[in-house]
């Protein structure tokens, strides 16, 4: 009789909770974003003049502010494979100030925008973009939050393996977010 090797059964990373909510975001977006295109297409001349207000510059920033976050969130997940619990907290505290930066960058823009006299009032555009944006934005906080408070619990313990699940959790959420900003930065920014 041979004897098979054993093998680790394959999960999805985290607790399976946070992919309800992972699964839940990505649906209320996807109606967001249905929704937006549908407001689009009946002004497109209106959306086209907005979009032309807005700063590509700082989308493209923020682009790749959150794309540098996620991989140093990557990256700390990978060092809590290998046990490297100074180097998760090293790449945690990446994706905090990364997180940190992108709602800096989102608040300057948001600034010059209402000093300019734009609000979510000024017409549908912009009431989209301040809502896709801002529930974004939210999403940010939420995470960089998280992000903190596993860079406080990664300086206190000395393995990874309490901390990993939860770490992997906040990883997945870290890479919708990211996600979502991949889509809403050319459907805002961009899209003629």
């Amino acid at each position: 009789m041979t004897s098979s090797p054993t093998t680790t059964p394959r999960r999805l990373p985290g607790v399976d909770g946070v992919w309800v909510v992972i699964g839940a975001d990505a649906v209320m977006f996807c109606v967001l974003f249905g929704s937006f295109m549908h407001d689009r297409r009946t002004d497109p001349a209106l959306f086209e003049t907005a979009r032309h207000a807005l700063n590509y510059n700082f989308g493209g920033i923020d682009t790749l502010i959150l794309l540098t976050s996620s991989w140093f969130v990557a990256l700390a997940v990978a060092a809590a494979k290998r046990e490297d619990m100074p180097g998760v907290t090293r790449f945690l505290l990446g994706g905090f100030l990364t997180g940190l930066l992108f709602m800096v960058s989102k608040a300057v823009e948001y600034t010059q925008k209402f000093v300019s006299g734009i609000t979510p009032a000024t017409n549908q555009f912009f009431m989209w973009y301040f809502t896709l944006t801002g529930i974004h934005l939210l999403h940010v906080v939420a995470g960089t939050f998280l992000l903190i408070a596993l860079w406080v619990k990664s300086r206190r313990v000395t393995a990874a393996g309490g901390m990993r699940r939860f770490l992997e959790s906040v990883a997945s959420f870290w890479h919708l977010v990211d996600l979502l900003w991949i889509f809403l930065f050319p459907l805002l920014y961009l899209t003629r």
